[in-house]
């Protein structure tokens, strides 16, 4: 199963990513949990402690590495590098173990820069192909707002693109925007899931405003959740309705999937 969470900032795309990779690992299966957001906050909600987080390096600042397997120093544009750099040994080499789950932390790239083609984006690029298409492993990419960064190859391997959603106007614009990239790239199906639902008007709202993306279940406003990053407290040991309603949306991913 290979999954791509995204959607608005702030409408809690990372605790979703964090959620099914928990729940995935516990049932003993190897999850590669993958921080594509430049704003890199899954460490944290995985559990991982602060002092863990510092020694974390993201992918896009191995200098050493990039020039390496692209034969071109990072930052460099218009010369000769490779395209498709060796990448398999990365997750095993440079991701982060907790439990059954292997973190990889991105790193900030110029992604979606017009015109930008340079030696970290191609390993980065590479690198993601290599986990969603050839990886046996269950696969969550925890994603900035929108696709861009994924090529056609990419996303065309992706079982689920999950759009996370919040009762608001400017949160379900980019869910139809998102879709409407998917399909672009290929991606003939994109799910929701509604979040911080605090009553039956807001589930009603969502529904209504998503057209025909299929809705694979919502989870309910929780101050415990708002409150787990303070308390240093991944959501999964935060609240056990967050995570009873998280294993319901999986349970319905896998029907779909």
């Amino acid at each position: 199963m290979k999954i791509a969470v995204t959607g608005k900032g702030g409408v809690g795309k990372t605790t979703v990513s964090a959620l099914l990779s928990h729940i995935y690992a516990r049932e003993g299966k190897k999850v590669i949990s993958v921080d594509a957001d430049p704003d890199a906050n899954l460490a944290s909600a995985l559990g991982i402690s602060r002092n863990e987080i510092d020694k974390i390096r993201p992918i896009a600042e191995l200098a050493e590495l990039i020039e390496e397997r692209t034969g071109a120093k990072p930052g460099t544009s218009g010369g000769i590098f490779k395209i498709n750099p060796k990448v398999d040994d990365i997750p095993e080499g440079f991701g982060y173990k907790i439990d059954n789950i292997t973190l990889l932390v991105m790193g900030k790239s110029k992604f979606a820069a017009s015109g930008c083609y340079c030696p970290e984006h191609a390993l980065l690029r590479r690198l993601l192909k290599h986990l969603i298409v050839e990886r046996d492993e269950i696969v969550i990419v925890d994603m900035e707002a929108g696709i861009e960064h994924l090529t056609r190859g990419t996303a065309e391997g992706v079982d689920a693109f999950i759009v996370v959603i919040e009762p608001g106007q400017r949160s379900v614009q980019t869910a139809l925007a998102v879709k409407n990239l998917a399909a672009g790239l290929g991606v003939k199906k994109v799910y929701a899931i509604a979040n911080k639902v605090r009553k039956e008007q807001d589930l009603q709202f969502i529904k209504n405003s998503i057209g025909d993306i299929e809705l694979l279940g919502q989870m309910s406003f929780n101050e415990d959740i708002m409150e787990s990053d303070i308390k240093a407290l991944p959501a999964y040991e935060a609240s056990k309705q967050t995570l009873e309603e998280a294993e319901k949306i999986k349970e319905n991913l896998e029907k779909h999937c």
